[in-house]
């Protein structure tokens, strides 16, 4: 690594790393990110320059929206030649939504992002906030041959670095809040920290970067279950103006065979609407055809999820209907990975 000092900005919308507890009332209060490192001490040690940036109104991430979505990739738009790396601190709860989200947003990102936050807050006694907070600007500011070592939008939390558009959150009492379940960590921390520089994502050489902001929310998530009926169905399918619709399946892929099923399903493709096979399993990948139960999907022609997570099929649906990609490429260009998202 070089001793190149880096200049690192850090985002805050909101959430629990940003509050800090009043030991005299108990009370919560907002944490004064322009003494950071008066409180932090710690990140003096760190050699790199950090500043901060605020939302006008930090918000709950449970209130994240598509236009906060927005305010984000334009803060990072508008310091993209100012700063080497940046920190999103976010509300945990959507956090994978978000930074799912970005990652399709900032197109040929040739720097870090960093999305973390914590399950206390940062003045508890007992904080993960400390550690996730002082790890993340340390990712963002490594560089080697005087480039970030990171180059894409990533999440950190509880000593691990994971590509963002592979997380999800899988507890809401312990700091191991989040896992990667088809894809490595890319970095961990220990009394070392080590990369693990072959999972890294690389964009095409040479393409400059660019931010997408039109991100469609005219999209649903289905969950299917034991005793789904047609209406529930049809009601979901009918829904106006909906475009696309993310179909968490059993297993595999797999799905009822009842004929009204199939019938909803095929009548809704027919009528211009997108649908999309995920699993709702935590991990694994959709296998249409591999089961009788998944062979009537794939000659619906639905799309194919593959190993992507809810999180980032909702993300890349809006960024791609957003953009309005032709109808007959949809399909063909959902399938392919555009941000290390899936196989």
């Amino acid at each position: 690594m070089t001793n190149k000092k880096t200049k690192i900005l850090l985002i805050y919308t909101g959430g629990t790393i940003g509050m800090v507890k009043d030991y005299d009332t108990g009370a919560l209060k907002a944490f004064n990110f322009k003494k950071l490192q008066k409180n932090i001490p710690e990140l003096n040690q760190l050699d790199c320059d950090i500043d901060n940036i605020s939302f006008d109104a930090p918000i709950d991430s449970s209130n994240m929206n598509v236009e906060d979505w927005v305010v984000i990739a334009e803060i990072i738009e508008s310091n993209y030649q100012r700063y080497d790396g940046f920190v999103v601190l976010h509300g945990s709860d959507t956090m994978s939504y978000t930074a799912s989200a970005l990652s399709f947003m900032l197109e040929n990102l040739g720097k870090p992002v960093v999305f973390t936050g914590s399950q206390l807050p940062i003045g508890d006694l007992r904080t993960d906030a400390k550690e996730n907070l002082i790890t993340s600007i340390q990712i963002a500011a490594l560089q080697e041959n005087n480039k970030p070592v990171i180059q894409e939008v990533c999440l950190y939390f509880e000593y691990k670095l994971y590509r963002a558009n592979r997380t999800t959150k899988i507890n809401a009492e312990h700091f191991e809040a989040f896992a990667s379940m088809n894809y490595p960590s890319l970095a961990e921390s220990g009394v070392h920290l080590k990369v693990n520089r072959e999972a890294l994502y690389r964009g095409k050489k040479g393409k400059s970067f660019k931010v997408h902001k039109q991100m469609d929310r005219n999209v649903a998530i289905l969950k299917i279950f034991p005793g789904i009926g047609q209406p529930l169905l049809n009601s979901v399918l009918n829904t106006p103006n909906l475009k696309a619709l993310v179909l968490e399946t059993y297993g595999a892929g797999n799905a009822p065979m009842e004929d009204w099923f199939k019938k909803e399903l095929g009548g809704a493709i027919k009528n211009g609407i997108f649908v999309v096979n995920v699993t709702q399993c935590s991990g694994g990948s959709v296998l249409m055809g591999q089961y009788e139960t998944s062979e009537h999907l794939r000659k619906l022609d639905l799309i194919n999820g593959k190993d992507i997570t809810t999180e980032a099929a909702i993300a890349k649906m809006m960024y791609l209907l957003g953009n309005n990609i032709s109808p007959k490429l949809f399909k063909t260009i959902f399938e392919t990975s555009l941000r290390g998202e899936m196989q």
